[in-house]
């Protein structure tokens, strides 16, 4: 069953990222867009896994590493 974050528990995930940080991590693409339900922004928290997993081995890529995923 897929789990979704709030605001708060991805900026905790993120090792707490302010909310404008977060914000402009979502602006720049280096975050999955979250979706609305009643009016709040919910995460799907394995898009955010996959997404970090993807940025991690990117960033691995660019310094000639390999990732240790």
């Amino acid at each position: 069953m897929q789990q979704y974050l709030t605001l708060t528990e991805l900026r905790a995930k993120l090792g707490g990222r302010s909310r404008s940080a977060i914000y402009l991590d979502l602006e720049a693409g280096r975050l999955p867009q979250p979706i609305k339900l009643g009016g709040r922004l919910y995460w799907p928290e394995g898009d955010v896994d996959t997404h970090l997993r993807a940025m991690r081995d990117k960033v691995a890529l660019a310094w000639g590493g390999a990732s240790n995923g």
